[in-house]
């Protein structure tokens, strides 16, 4: 099926022409036929790089050409910001597209005026519950990484949203994307969609489990005399093998630690090879190739020389393994990493300058970055219930899956590694023979259900008990049992609700209370608003400190709490003890809640360093993490201390104004007196910090001083830039 047979306008048509793209491949044209253009909802379970985007991207335009408005929705926000800069490549049709990403209790309203919109599922249920206008106006919604309806964190949460946007508009059209989907009729049979479903991909993919010198693939192997005659672990010699051929590598290893190692080895074995002729250029076939490479020439460019010194200004630990390895082609990339460290990975992998990431799996859902080969350094993850155990066959679907670059690569490669042949065995017919797992809901408990039940109620949809349990009826959970499995769990949740002041229960009637609003549009999980309001209280005459306040933060549900490591053990039950006064609640040593405890304990402290200007390399250590990991807990904490201070408001708390100042500092990790100066565009925690102790205390103080004076502290062009800022603001701000 050719583009230009669509029935789409002619410059929509000479756009994706003057792309590239003529013709659809085979699981597109099956979309076509069965009425993706015709409004028809669909589910395309097919496999990546098989053109799933543009199925979404022709609904979508299709939508926009008939005066409507699309949404589309992803699991992570570095895959709604690659979705976005995709998008805005539709500029030139006249397309406007927005990204809404922001607080999530804003009603993002200018982004009304866009004809495409890119959120999170997260961010889209938190538009709903605040009734953004625009949300009704939709009349097409993409729905990426659709599986994770089956994540225990994610699935709920996206479930909802899709009730929800089918509640308030029966009609709007949903396409709904995945590369693995094990029961994909029944997501079909639940959203009303024909299923597209196709194992056809544009790269043929071989899997293929490494044992000895030879990839085993069902019904055949390879022989690989590179893995032979290598003194280097299988990993380094597949890396070898693949870049001998002009690939890229991709390396999924079981956890951060094991990654970073992963990549520093690879990257001692590049630094003293040669690079191939082909290395940057499209190969034309897949051989193995037998090298003794033992030439003196490194992968080392003047390029990757740059990236490297641009992610050692972070002066930490990591950013200094990670700028070794990048130097000489390779890297690591997991979520302990800082999101800026991340984009420089991703990108130099997307520009073939990086040769090999090593990562954890989290990196195969969503982004593109395909390669050559896909190594699956270890099929086991650490459960702290039950040990090592073996990944689901959907994770190992997902990482195979980025096997093979489109138009680069005659076909891709996932290999498995084994010990013995009996391994061997098990791993082609539990993996690679294998069909994923069907997906299930994880909307069935009380923690799942507290939220959304009351965003229903705060949202009109459960005025009642039977109006309750017919918007539940619309959830996928419905569709795979009774929802009479769900009424006792839903008297539990309003029971709780009703309890803690947030609903009103009368006769069969069900009212949400104004605190019960609040709670919904903060977007809190109502047990932590609980322990918020419960805190609050408790500490009203005796007042609080930072540490109170990080720890009732840390207390509740909403905020991933930092593991206990056996050094922690020497200095946390100290400090908990020192500090024990400073708690809102403190369980005995005795209680099963105590090891919890500790691990809020250590989650407080850890942002009591942020807010204290500690600098990262030193948090880091002390709390064996990783610099995206304090952003990452620091921007959670942020979010709950700015909903503590609403809530405090509400209650009539004294404690309203130190939670809001601890809101902006744990945006900027500083102390109070620095709050004046962050303001400052471009001015952040350490030049804020070095003014300060040069006497500019406040944004009036700048002007006052000059460019020149200013320059000599933090740099001309930084002062010319901050001074410019703080000019171009209301001269009555200036010395406030």
């Amino acid at each position: 099926m050719k583009i230009r047979d669509l029935p789409l306008p002619p410059d929509i048509i000479d756009y994706y022409e003057k792309t590239g793209i003529i013709e659809l491949y085979p699981p597109q044209a099956d979309a076509i036929e069965k009425g993706l253009l015709g409004r028809k909802n669909i589910l395309a379970a097919i496999p990546t790089a098989s053109g799933k985007t543009l199925l979404a991207e022709l609904a979508m335009l299709s939508a926009i050409g008939s005066g409507g408005k699309a949404l589309y929705i992803v699991p992570l926000r570095a895959l709604a910001s690659e979705k976005y800069e995709r998008f805005k490549e539709f500029g030139d049709l006249g397309i406007r597209v927005g990204i809404s990403s922001g607080d999530l209790d804003s009603r993002d309203e200018y982004l009304g005026d866009n004809d495409i919109i890119v959120a999170t599922s997260e961010k889209a249920d938190s538009l709903l519950r605040n009734e953004t206008q625009w949300m009704y106006d939709l009349t097409a919604v993409v729905i990426d990484e659709v599986h994770l309806l089956d994540s225990p964190d994610r699935g709920p949460t996206l479930e909802v949203t899709i009730a929800r946007m089918r509640r308030i508009n029966p009609y709007i059209h949903i396409i709904a994307l995945s590369a693995t989907v094990g029961n994909a009729q029944a997501i079909a049979d639940w959203l009303d969609a024909e299923c597209v479903s196709s194992e056809w991909r544009p790269v043929d993919l071989q899997e293929g489990v490494l044992l000895g010198s030879a990839i085993h693939f069902p019904g055949r192997e390879i022989e690989l005399p590179a893995v032979r005659s290598s003194r280097s672990d299988p990993v380094e010699a597949l890396v070898l093998d693949t870049l001998e051929s002009g690939g890229q590598c991709l390396i999924f290893d079981s956890s951060r630690r094991n990654a970073a190692s992963t990549a520093a080895r690879v990257s001692k074995v590049l630094a003293s090879c040669t690079p191939p002729a082909s290395a940057s250029s499209p190969p034309t076939s897949h051989t193995s190739h037998n090298t003794s490479h033992t030439s003196h020439t490194s992968y080392k460019t003047p390029h990757l020389a740059e990236l490297a010194d641009t992610v050692r200004e972070t002066d930490t630990d990591a950013a200094r393994k990670l700028a070794g390895c990048i130097e000489c082609a390779a890297a690591f990339h997991h979520a302990g990493l800082l999101p800026e460290h991340r984009r420089i990975v991703e990108n130099g992998f997307r520009n073939n300058k990086i040769k090999v990431i090593a990562c954890t799996p989290t990196l195969a859902f969503g982004l593109n970055l395909p390669a050559r080969r896909v190594i699956i350094k270890s099929y086991r993850r650490y459960n702290p219930n039950y040990g090592m155990e073996p990944i689901p066959i959907l994770e190992y679907k997902q990482m195979a899956g980025r096997a093979g670059r489109p138009h680069l690569d005659p076909s891709g490669e996932c290999v498995l590694i084994a010990k013995s042949y009996s391994e061997l065995q098990r791993l082609i017919e539990g993996y690679i023979e294998s069909d994923p797992e069907p997906i299930y809901s994880k909307l069935g408990t009380e923690s799942a259900l507290r939220s959304h039940i009351l965003s229903a109620i705060t949202g009109r949809f459960g005025a009642s008990h039977d109006e309750l349990m017919d918007f539940l009826q619309l959830t996928f959970f419905a569709a795979q049992q009774e929802t009479s499995h769900l009424r006792g769990v839903v008297e539990t949740v309003l029971d709780f609700l009703s309890k803690n002041e947030m609903i009103t229960m009368e006769d069969e009637l069900i009212a949400p209370t104004t605190l019960g609003k609040l709670v919904s549009r903060l977007y809190l999980d109502p047990h932590g608003a609980a322990i918020i309001v419960d805190g609050l209280r408790l500490r009203e005459e005796v007042g609080v400190s930072d540490l109170t306040l990080l720890h009732l933060i840390c207390r509740t549900p909403d905020l991933r709490k930092l593991y206990l490591r056996k050094k922690d053990y020497e200095w946390i039950p100290g400090f908990a003890c020192d500090m024990h006064d400073e708690f809102t609640e403190v369980p005995s040593e005795f209680d099963s809640g105590h090891e919890w405890f500790l691990g809020e304990v250590k989650t407080a402290a850890m942002l009591l360093d942020w807010v204290g200007e500690t600098p990262d390399k030193n948090i880091e250590t002390r709390f064996g993490i990783g610099g995206g990991d304090i952003r990452g807990i620091a921007d959670t904490a942020q979010w709950i201390a700015y909903a503590t201070a609403q809530i405090s408001v509400h209650i009539k708390s004294k404690h309203a104004k130190r939670a809001r100042e601890l809101t902006e500092r744990l945006k900027y990790g500083i102390k109070s007196e620095l709050l004046p100066l962050v303001t400052i565009r471009g001015i952040g925690r350490a030049r804020a910090r070095t003014l300060h102790e040069a006497g500019y205390t406040t944004p009036g103080s700048l002007v006052k001083a000059g460019k020149t004076k200013i320059g000599r502290v933090i740099g001309q062009k930084v002062a010319e830039s901050a001074i410019k800022n703080v000019e171009s603001r209301d001269q009555a701000e200036l010395f406030e």
